[in-house]
């Protein structure tokens, strides 16, 4: 059976071959879920989002990171009262929530510096619902 990989090229038609990529385009996502529910009371679910490493700057010098991050819930219902936990980044994945190239220069820096500048998203955590 054939393996069917879509993926995009984002790139703008306004802007010179190699300094058309579009900023934070990913070229490829995937995103689903498993469910199950009032199974003897108890339901929840797993789901997951990928997004692979896209141009963080129009030349693709830089890029930002891709990763892959899964959540768990599970629920138990007793009556009209139901209990509930959610484990977020179920496989303690280090990410980024955001990622931006920024050019900065500190004041003893000759010439400024683009970089990637990210905020972690969030490490395992068990919260109740």
């Amino acid at each position: 059976m054939p393996i069917l990989k879509l993926r995009t090229h984002a790139r703008s038609i306004d802007e010179i071959k190699g300094q058309d990529y579009i900023t934070l385009a990913p070229a490829f996502t995937l995103a689903g879920k498993f469910t199950f529910n009032e199974y003897k009371g108890f339901s929840g679910g797993l789901r997951y989002r990928y997004i692979d490493d896209r141009p963080a700057n129009e030349d693709n010098s830089i890029n930002a990171e891709g990763c892959f991050v899964a959540d768990f819930n599970l629920n138990y219902r007793i009556k009209n009262i139901t209990l509930g936990m959610t484990i977020e980044n179920l496989f303690d994945t280090e990410w980024n929530e955001t990622q931006f190239a920024t050019e900065t220069r500190l004041f003893n820096e000759p010439q400024p510096v683009d970089e990637i500048h990210p905020i972690p998203g969030i490490s395992l955590n068990l919260k109740e619902v």
